[in-house]
């Protein structure tokens, strides 16, 4: 009896520590999850403080990129601004037979400014860079029996240089200068500008509003500057389509003048006419149309185009009375000298070399151009400096411009 007691004791002992050994064991097995929840929380919680803290910085970033540029709202952040003046030449090269010389590197040409070498730093050929052209056409009363064939020829040559990416502008001078078609990439539009070209008569003479200053207007009647009498006001056309159109452009830019070369009554001079161009960074073409009977007899230069009348008025063949006459300036050397210093070049038109002519031999140079660029010296003087293009072959001839023009100065040379 006393035997059973103890073993049923002894069962109800190991039962209660069963019991409690049990009760440990899930306390510990709870406690194992809960630390795995704890930790997989604060891994997650980590991940998410790593968030939050790179979301910040990157806040603070914007806030600080965004603080800068609205403190220089003109200057972004990125950009690094640095004034380098850099001096574009233009050249055409031909060999001693005056053909073309295509292939040529930047080792094969040297540079001079006022007498000093300088280093070639940019070089490129130009052959299918986009070009701004210009045509100046006179339409003065010395011209009415060459004007036909310059309009001809002139949508002709527009229609074969001008490619997608190519602008050109027309305007015409007389005793007033007038853009009939602002610049543009269509040939209908340039050629309707053509068709507008007419030398004035003595009725318009008369009756032309004083414009003697420039305005604004539509294709036909657009910009102009003049006077309220006769005139050829050449030089004046160079200087407003190198000031006020080329010198807004980029790239190539060349001007093309259809006239005899006789300016009369122009505000600017030939000099300031010159340095317009050149500032522009444009070549300047000459075409030389000459008519001698235009003039009347003994190459006098009347005042074609002034005072009252109509048809056989003043100034026309058969007119009664002329004015007094004067010795005609020599517009072949007005011309020659426009082209040479802006690094253009100068043709007269005859029997052997007329105007389709011509104009090929300007479409190829326009297409045959090198481009070479340097930095002049920073100590340099405002106002005008010489450059000489060479290339090391002797044989070759090197057509550029003469000089350039560093600060504001345009002083007459």
């Amino acid at each position: 009896m006393r035997s059973a007691r103890r073993c049923r004791k002894i069962g109800e002992d190991l039962a209660g520590r069963a019991v409690a050994l049990l009760q440990i064991f899930t306390l510990l097995q709870g406690s194992a999850c809960i630390l795995f929840c704890v930790r997989k929380s604060l891994r997650k919680f980590s991940y998410i403080l790593q968030m939050l803290v790179l979301a910040g910085c990157a806040t603070s970033l914007a806030q600080h990129a965004t603080t800068s540029q609205d403190a220089n709202p003109s200057q972004p952040a990125t950009t690094v601004a640095v004034d380098v003046k850099v001096v574009n030449v233009l050249a055409n090269v031909r060999d001693k037979h005056g053909r073309i010389v295509p292939n040529l590197t930047k080792e094969d040409f040297t540079l001079e400014e006022d007498g000093r070498p300088v280093t070639i730093r940019y070089f490129a050929k130009e052959t299918d860079l986009p070009l701004t052209l210009g045509m100046l056409v006179d339409t003065s009363l010395s011209q009415r029996r060459v004007l036909d064939q310059e309009r001809t020829a002139s949508k002709s040559f527009l229609d074969q240089v001008l490619r997608e990416k190519d602008t050109a502008f027309v305007i015409h001078f007389d005793r007033e200068v007038e853009l009939l078609q602002d610049l543009t990439s269509s040939l209908p539009k340039l050629e309707a500008a053509l068709e507008l070209l007419r030398t004035p008569t003595m009725n318009d003479a008369d009756s032309s509003p004083d414009s003697s200053g420039s305005g604004s207007g539509q294709a036909g009647a657009g910009r102009r500057r003049g006077t309220h009498h006769g005139g050829t006001l050449l030089y004046d056309a160079v200087y407003l389509a190198s000031n006020e159109l080329m010198l807004k452009q980029q790239g190539r830019k060349a001007l093309i003048i259809l006239s005899d070369g006789v300016d009369r009554g122009s505000k600017e001079s030939l000099e300031s006419a010159i340095a317009s161009a050149q500032h522009a960074d444009t070549l300047v073409y000459s075409v030389l149309f000459e008519d001698d009977e235009a003039y009347g007899d003994h190459g006098g230069f009347g005042h074609a185009g002034m005072g009252r009348g109509g048809m056989g008025g003043p100034g026309w063949p058969g007119g009664g009375r002329r004015y007094p006459q004067e010795q005609r300036p020599d517009g072949k050397k007005v011309l020659e000298r426009i082209s040479r210093e802006t690094g253009g070049n100068f043709f007269k038109t005859s029997k052997k070399e007329p105007i389709e002519a011509i104009y090929s031999s300007i479409q190829e140079e326009l297409r045959n151009q090198y481009s070479l660029g340097f930095t002049p010296d920073k100590t340099d003087p405002a106002g005008y400096h010489k450059i000489l293009l060479t290339t090391r072959q002797k044989d070759n001839t090197v057509q550029t411009r003469d000089g350039f023009y560093s600060g504001t100065e345009t002083a007459e040379r």
